[in-house]
């Protein structure tokens, strides 16, 4: 079966909250034809296609995500869910019953590892009115959506943040089972903040030492396997440490999502793990005492490492002034008509959208924050926060890993680096994946062309390959 894929043309007048939501929530209940349609579509998903027998990736040049030298004519055995071997085709012989891949003009790599999206969001532009039409139908139809699509981007496993933590669940759940299309994935259900706040569903507040305690032992027991903490520098440095130690009784990490710039200091002095997001202050330099405790940390050989989902900054401008992005159906691939239409539509009226007014000033000091944390000792990691307002979820991971290297100044071995093995060593989870080698997991992707020269050939995804099964 191929994959779908639907092609919408610009609105020519806005939808209206009551009629999204009422066609949403048809969508959900299966009331109607047309919401029986759609929910098919999408439970249908993407197809996937397994081999009996061994499989041969033949030709294409290998980077192995570890940092060696590229591999001309390059040949990777895999059987099940495992790479077995790993060769050139002048070494390494193709066993006589394997389904050969071929990858020749292609570069191959590992899966990406995708440190910060959001698969209750798709990207919509108008945060109240997806709020509203769209988180009730988020556990049926826009969170596999997302996950579909991080899928054929490329992305093998991630990280969801602040998604109402029964949904996530579920869809976690039914990804790992085979049932719906996706990247492994890791989740923190909803964030903590110290102060209630509209979306209740996605932001937990919490207040006082036994408040925190309860809040992340109910978060640790649902089964979530990191926390995050939103806004850091509003909780009590008891609050803070607090969570700490709870989150570490059970075996868990938390991770600061920066708003503002003081909330660096705050969950560093406190012992986050790493760091999420850039926040929306317009400072071009870091305090001297944020710089120093990323030196600190990374003196001692545990640099911070830093999601930074940047390269909204630098797309948004694209979105703003031209259709020409919106026309490209892949973003569109995995979703309803309806849905891709009310997306596309937000697009149109990004000037009007108070979120919008202060992304050119926040892409003006970019890069000097990019590179003063780099340079203070942060470890940069590829977190391209897909699914927030105007990041569609199909573009993000191509998107942040190039604003690695046109902001931050990483090389693109470097990069892709970042956004492979030194994720998965953040994550625990490298003897696993993020690189290709024997004996790990069949997370493998390819792309036309010559990445280590082009990194924006990461937008041209030939061969998506999780748990050895093919996707793309």
């Amino acid at each position: 079966m191929p994959t779908s894929r639907i092609q919408t043309t610009t609105k020519t007048h806005p939808f209206s909250d009551a009629v999204s939501a009422s066609l949403c929530s048809s969508i959900y209940n299966g009331t109607t034809f047309f919401g029986h349609f759609l929910l098919a579509f999408l439970l249908i998903g993407v197809p996937h296609w397994a081999s009996a027998g061994p499989v041969a990736l033949v030709g294409g040049t290998l980077v192995d995500g570890a940092g060696g030298a590229p591999l001309n004519h390059s040949v990777i055995l895999i059987n099940e869910d495992r790479i077995t071997a790993v060769g050139t085709e002048d070494t390494l012989a193709i066993p006589s019953d394997a389904t050969v891949i071929s990858t020749h003009g292609m570069t191959v790599l590992p899966g990406l590892i995708d440190m910060q999206v959001h698969l209750s969001e798709l990207g919509h532009s108008d945060p109240v009115h997806w709020q509203a039409a769209y988180l009730p139908i988020a556990e049926r139809v826009v969170m596999p959506a997302a996950a579909s699509a991080l899928l054929l981007s490329g992305v093998t496993t991630a990280r969801d943040v602040a998604s109402p933590v029964s949904d996530v669940l579920s869809v976690q759940s039914r990804i790992d089972a085979w049932q719906t299309p996706g990247p492994s994935m890791l989740i923190s259900g909803p964030a903590l903040v110290r102060y209630p706040r509209a979306d209740g569903a996605r932001y937990w507040p919490i207040q006082g030492v036994q408040d925190t305690r309860a809040t992340v032992s109910r978060l640790a027991a649902l089964g979530v396997n990191y926390v995050v903490v939103a806004g850091a520098a509003d909780f009590s440095a008891e609050e803070l440490q607090a969570i700490t130690q709870t989150v570490t009784s059970k075996g868990l990490s938390w991770w600061a999502l920066i708003e503002h710039d003081p909330d660096v200091v705050a969950a560093l002095t406190a012992g986050a793990t790493g760091l999420m997001g850039f926040g929306t202050d317009l400072n071009a330099h870091w305090s001297d005492l944020a710089k120093g405790l990323l030196a600190l940390r990374e003196s001692k050989g545990t640099p911070v490492p830093w999601s930074v989902g940047c390269s909204v900054l630098t797309h948004v401008a694209s979105l703003r002034d031209s259709e020409e992005p919106l026309d490209d159906p892949q973003w569109q691939a995995t979703l309803p008509p309806l849905v891709a239409e009310d997306i596309r539509y937000s697009m149109n009226h990004l000037d009007s959208r108070p979120l919008f007014s202060l992304y050119s000033m926040r892409r003006a000091v970019l890069a000097t924050r990019l590179t003063e944390a780099r340079t203070a000792g942060a470890q940069l990691l590829m977190g391209s926060d897909a699914g927030a307002p105007a990041q569609l979820t199909a573009f993000a991971a191509w998107q942040e890993v190039e604003a690695l290297v046109q902001e931050a100044g990483l090389t693109p071995a470097a990069a892709i680096r970042a956004a492979t093995l030194d994720a998965a060593r953040t994550l625990g989870l490298s003897a696993d994946i993020g690189s290709i080698a024997v004996g790990k997991r069949a997370d493998i992707i390819a792309v036309h062309g010559d990445l280590l020269r082009h990194v924006d050939r990461l937008q041209d995804v030939a061969i998506v390959i999780h748990r050895g099964v093919r996707y793309r």
